[in-house]
């Protein structure tokens, strides 16, 4: 079924990049592995996925230290959800790309474990585009001088910008959020990547130039939004 499903989801991304010209090879799909198994997680690996995304580091620990050392070696692991500051430690240990950073203090955390262990961490900037009190992220007006305050953080690369939409049954809905953050993202830095989309609204998103979609139900339960028509 996992295996159906990532078909299913490759071919829809063709369809819509088609339409727009844009290459399907150049959208990274994040399989988004919250509340599965190792054995659902190693299905969709063995089905061609490559980049795995988690939302809580606990549980993405526990999926790292249990998979074979050469499966997991293939990955690139993506921090998707909201990281608490007593959680860097241990995210910068795993994750290649943390798309969640939504504080200067948490940059601050990020830079400060990550330079204890050599590396420098990859991350995108979290925008709340949407206007729920649940949704994290900086304000739209404040992100350019968030970054320029990142510049003094050496072990910090900035990379792009990420976003969750309002969710709804019409993926139409979101297309202002993705639209705002496309926006952003020509006004920062046009080689900047945008992580956006997700199983409700990925093609919208895709439309409006996401470069990551993050992509869970759809993988995992077949549960995709109506084909427009």
């Amino acid at each position: 079924m996992i295996a159906e499903n990532i078909q299913r989801l490759r071919e829809r991304i063709s369809a819509v990049c088609a339409e727009i010209k844009r290459d399907p090879g150049k959208i990274t799909l994040v399989c988004v592995t919250k509340g599965r198994s190792l054995v659902e997680v190693e299905e969709a690996v063995r089905s061609g996925l490559r980049d795995i995304g988690e939302n809580r580091v606990q549980e993405a620990l526990l999926k790292y230290n249990d998979m074979p050392q050469a499966e997991r070696a293939m990955l690139k692991w993506h921090m998707v959800g909201h990281l608490q500051s007593n959680k860097v430690k241990d995210a910068v240990k795993i994750f290649d790309l943390i798309h969640s950073v939504d504080s200067i203090d948490l940059t601050q955390e990020i830079n400060k474990q990550a330079a204890k262990i050599n590396k420098v961490q990859d991350v995108l900037l979290e925008v709340k585009t949407s206007p729920e009190n649940t949704k994290f992220g900086f304000s739209p007006e404040v992100v350019s001088n968030a970054r320029r305050q990142m510049f003094q953080f050496s072990n910090i690369k900035v990379r792009g910008l990420m976003t969750i939409a309002s969710l709804g049954d019409n993926p139409q809905a979101s297309r202002p959020y993705f639209a705002q953050l496309r926006k952003l993202r020509d006004e920062l830095n046009p080689e900047w990547t945008l992580s956006m989309g997700m199983s409700d609204d990925f093609e919208v998103a895709i439309e409006e130039g996401a470069d990551i979609i993050r992509i869970g139900r759809a993988i995992f339960m077949g549960t995709f939004p109506k084909v427009p028509g």
